[in-house]
């Protein structure tokens, strides 16, 4: 670690408020595209992990035909952890330390929750009065909230965890997924920790 990471980590040690326990990144198709891209995310996975105990990646897809491929190279990815990967077509959760979404938008997973709620109100299996916050994240594929939400390159999340990032800390960096290095990480943790989250209030 160089001088500058140390005095950032320093930094972020010093806070009053954790780290978050849960760090989210979100980048495109085009960025695992660049050279050295797969080692950059085994990088951020060991950085997340020296704060965070889960990590989710959720990848923007615009061409369809690129998520079998893709999902091939992540699903071997050699990652510090666990890895649950997910695509458009799965509705399992994810449950593992490191969870990647590759072009599962936020929309099509909270219809995909919805359906199923209606279909087991329909079956005469669930009383609608019933339904809540929690019974709709039974049914997500990926159930946990993130605290830190990373977007490289550009502010937008590109239809990213509309459900679960609600209340999550955003943070936007211009720099690009190829250029993206532990500093960089380091500084959306600081960013974090300088914020006061208020969860809706």
């Amino acid at each position: 670690m160089g001088l500058y990471e140390r005095y950032l980590a320093s930094r972020i040690r010093r806070h009053e408020i954790d780290p978050p326990e849960h760090v989210a990144l979100v980048i495109t198709e085009r960025d695992l595209l660049e050279r050295g891209a797969y080692e950059t995310l085994v990088e951020f996975f060991d950085w997340a992990f020296e704060y965070a105990s889960r990590v989710t990646v959720y990848v923007s897809v615009l061409d369809a035909d690129a998520v079998p491929p893709l999902r091939r190279e992540l699903e071997s990815i050699d990652a510090p952890r666990e890895v649950a990967v997910r695509g458009p077509d799965d509705s399992a959760p994810a449950d593992a330390p490191i969870q990647i979404g590759i072009g599962l938008g936020g929309k099509h997973e909270f219809t995909s929750a919805v359906r199923t709620l209606a279909e087991s109100v329909d079956a005469g299996d669930l009383d609608p009065d019933a339904i809540d916050d929690e019974h709709v994240e039974r049914h997500l594929v990926f159930p946990s909230e993130p605290d830190l939400v990373i977007k490289t390159g550009a502010e937008r999340l590109s239809d990213f965890m509309i459900w679960q990032s609600v209340y999550s800390e955003l943070y936007f960096t211009d720099v690009n997924w190829r250029d993206f290095r532990k500093r960089d990480f380091l500084r959306a943790v600081r960013e974090f920790c300088n914020r006061s989250r208020r969860f809706g209030r």
